[in-house]
């Protein structure tokens, strides 16, 4: 430890002579000494040891940023891109091994925001957005939306983008520096991102085969001519005027989808899923394989695939709303979707729904914004970037209701119904695969929309897919960097390995069973209290004061009383409103004709407990070490006050503002 200490300030004295006259305001005191100790308060306070590897990161301050030859000027050369707080310099410990590499970081800015817009902006904002919206009384149900992302999901949003920033660390290694009794919140994000890779991706499967079916003159979803269609099969569009409807009846595009695409009426339920569809599995091996060369060397790459992936999907829903907009009776649908039925709001179930779909769509605690933000310069505004992309992704969701509504009103106008009557299905793939692709098959130049929405379909599953697993990797290469700094290729082809043996499941007769009860209990209430704990970690343990002064570290301004009284009191409750209004008013799990039965429910539960659980058994890990260690309850407690359950102490012990 003295002999690292000498060397650092040796290296920091040789900067300080190049730099001599550049006037460098704010310049950090670096101690090193034979005790390599700290004043603070009159008294000393010892060195924690901690070990930097990243250019412009916060142990260095925004000034300077140690590295494997010396010191660097951070951005804006003299240190002037962060005002010191009131009272006097910074007193920072810094230290630093030559074996250790710089941290990657994105090639451009706008790399790291449209990764960001195609992680939050998913599947769910096409699909579920508009159909809660028009549930909720639509237009009405803007108000109750805008409400909880102004006060719950922007702040938790902007809570972890600054998180990551300030301390280039994905969601596991960074707990050694907030509060590491909440250690256990790396393993539980963990194992969510992997059980949404199990189902999520199966998906994008679904909608690859749609896409290579669309690469023929006529849609093999407009006919009940196939070999999969029944004597039910009837088509709504049919200029067949003498055809009887029942309520048997079922058209050729819901007829392709679950006989020919899922074939679930090869399987009676979760009990017996049957056997592998081959076609699927080779539709999804296709899919994990560019999965895999778009993440396999880092950011840098993904950085650039998203380019495509991210802004693909603008470009196609631009067209297709031109497109909608012209149709026959688009304006029916615009108007139900639109149409403000302000009663509604007296129900609970509104405001329930607002604060879950706000949360789910800009998707804070899977550990993606944190691994992201990791890789910015240490004086990016993320402030910023959180209002930016939170908002487009508001925007997105909204126009992606006039998407779907313009088209939903044209089948409405077909079939001489009402638009309610049309948007009955469910708010899930059913909207997409059977409503829209329906609407799609009766358009003119209908196999070039359908290229193109399918297109779309995917790469909006790409964007989040390669983030979702970029937070695992980050993690895991963050806390085992000497394992598999130098092995990230073969790591992330065994990571996809996995996810794609663990989704063959999702790809047998009943896959759609699974995929739905995956969706409802997966990544449900288990992550929603997995960010209220880190909420509480930071705002309560951690401290607001500290964490607010970390954020003026990095952009040079301390953060609203807004942002302090959300993170404090308003966004637990928010979060804790959604689990209490989950428990109390447990979703009716089905999919087509299938009911859930009791025993689906247990073992749902249990997929949900599975991950979470690794939060409360960290915490009892922890202390019984502690008190072993101590051998009495009240050093249990001090260490509770002070995070001391690791040798590694939080930056903010170490860094004094004097």
């Amino acid at each position: 430890m003295e002999t690292k200490d000498m060397m650092m300030t040796s290296m920091l004295t040789m900067d300080k002579g190049e730099n001599e006259g550049e006037g460098h305001k704010g310049r950090e005191e670096v101690g090193g000494g034979e005790e390599g100790t700290q004043q603070e308060n009159g008294k000393p306070m010892p060195s924690n040891g901690f070990t930097t590897s990243t250019p412009q990161s916060p142990r260095e301050g925004p000034g300077t940023a140690a590295t494997p030859g010396g010191t660097a000027s951070g951005p804006g050369g003299d240190g002037a891109g962060s005002t010191a707080p009131p009272g006097g310099l910074r007193t920072l410990v810094v230290q630093q091994t030559s074996l250790e590499r710089p941290r990657e970081t994105w090639s451009k800015k706008m790399d790291f925001l449209l990764s960001v817009i195609g992680y939050a902006v998913d599947l769910g904002n096409v699909w579920r957005f508009p159909y809660i919206c028009y549930q909720n009384g639509g237009g009405a149900f803007l108000l109750p939306y805008l409400l909880m992302a102004v006060f719950g999901g922007v702040p938790l949003f902007y809570m972890e983008l600054a998180l990551g920033q300030f301390h280039r660390s994905g969601c596991i290694s960074i707990w050694k520096h907030v509060c590491p009794i909440f250690k256990g919140i790396r393993f539980a994000i963990c194992i969510i991102a992997l059980y949404i890779a199990f189902y999520y991706n199966t998906i994008m499967a679904w909608a690859l085969y749609y896409l290579l079916s669309s690469l023929r003159p006529t849609l093999p979803w407009t006919t009940c001519t196939n070999s999969w269609n029944t004597a039910n099969c009837n088509s709504y569009m049919s200029t067949d005027h003498n055809v009887s409807w029942s309520n048997s009846s079922t058209s050729p595009a819901e007829e392709f989808y679950t006989r020919h695409v899922l074939q679930v009426h090869l399987s009676p339920g979760l009990h017996q899923l049957g056997s592998v569809s081959w076609q699927l599995a080779l539709c999804l091996l296709f899919i994990f394989t560019i999965v895999y060369f778009s993440i396999w060397k880092g950011v840098k790459t993904s950085g650039k695939v998203v380019w495509v992936t991210a802004t693909f999907p603008y470009l196609v829903l631009l067209i297709l709303l031109v497109r909608g907009a012209t149709l026959p009776g688009a304006w029916r649908g615009v108007v139900f979707y639109l149409k403000p039925d302000w009663e509604k709001l007296l129900s609970t179930t509104v405001w329930i729904d607002a604060a879950a779909q706000i949360f789910f769509s800009l998707g804070p605690g899977f550990g993606v914004l944190l691994a992201f933000a990791s890789y910015n310069p240490f004086h990016n505004n993320c402030y910023k970037d959180a209002l930016i992309t939170s908002s487009v992704n508001c925007l997105t969701s909204f126009l992606s209701g006039f998407v779907i509504f313009t088209v939903l009103g044209y089948m409405a106008e077909m079939r001489q119904q009402d638009v309610s009557a049309v948007a009955k299905e469910d708010a899930g793939p059913s909207l997409l695969f059977i409503i829209y692709a329906e609407a799609i098959a009766n358009m003119p130049a209908a196999t070039f929309f359908a290229i193109i929405f399918f297109l779309m379909i995917i790469m909006l599953g790409l964007d989040s897919t390669f983030a979702g697993l970029e937070g695992v990797i980050t993690a895991m290469l963050d806390e085992f960097p000497h394992i598999l700094a130098k092995r990230r290729e073969w790591f992330v082809f065994g990571l996809v390995c996995v996810c794609y043996l663990g989704a063959l499941s999702t790809l047998t007769y009943g896959g759609a069973f699974v995929v739905k009860l995956f969706e409802e209990y997966a990544t449900g209430p288990a992550v929603i209290t997995v960010v209220l704990l880190e909420v509480i970690a930071v705002s309560w343990f951690y401290g607001t004061t500290r964490f607010c002064n970390d954020v003026h570290l990095m952009l040079g301004f301390y953060p609203g009383c807004f942002w302090r009284v959300c993170w404090v009191a308003i966004c637990p409750c928010f979060l804790l409103f959604i689990i209490i209004s989950f428990l109390a008013f447990p979703p009716e799990v089905r999919l087509f004709h299938y009911h859930y039965p009791q025993w689906t429910t247990v073992l749902g539960y249990c997929i949900g407990v599975s991950s979470f659980i690794c939060v409360p058994a960290y915490m009892v890990y922890h202390l019984s070490d502690t008190f072993t260690t101590t051998g009495t309850f009240c050093g249990v407690w001090v260490d509770l006050q002070t995070f001391a359950f690791s040798h590694e102490a939080p930056p903010g012990n170490f860094r004094k503002m004097s």
